[in-house]
């Protein structure tokens, strides 16, 4: 497993879980990440961060530090 963060650009992955309990943490679940939403990491900003996902048929940005928040992984079949 790995965290969103880490994942190429058009990866299609799947969450496995979000690490903690903290408010980040319950809005990264609330937003819908979530165990198995599958997401796709579209784009990346020129300096690396933030980057572009999709999930549940919407796009949101999110920083590496709230990406590594994320533990995916990859999409079978």
């Amino acid at each position: 497993m790995q965290t969103l963060d880490q994942c190429a650009l058009g990866a299609a992955v799947e969450v496995d879980h979000v690490v903690g309990d903290d408010p980040l943490s319950q809005r990264l679940v609330a937003l819908g990440f979530w165990p198995d939403a599958r997401i796709m990491v579209e784009q990346c900003a020129p300096l690396g961060d933030p980057t572009l996902y999709s999930l549940h048929g919407y796009r949101l940005a999110l920083r590496r530090d709230e990406a590594v928040r994320v533990v995916v992984r990859a999409v079978v079949g």
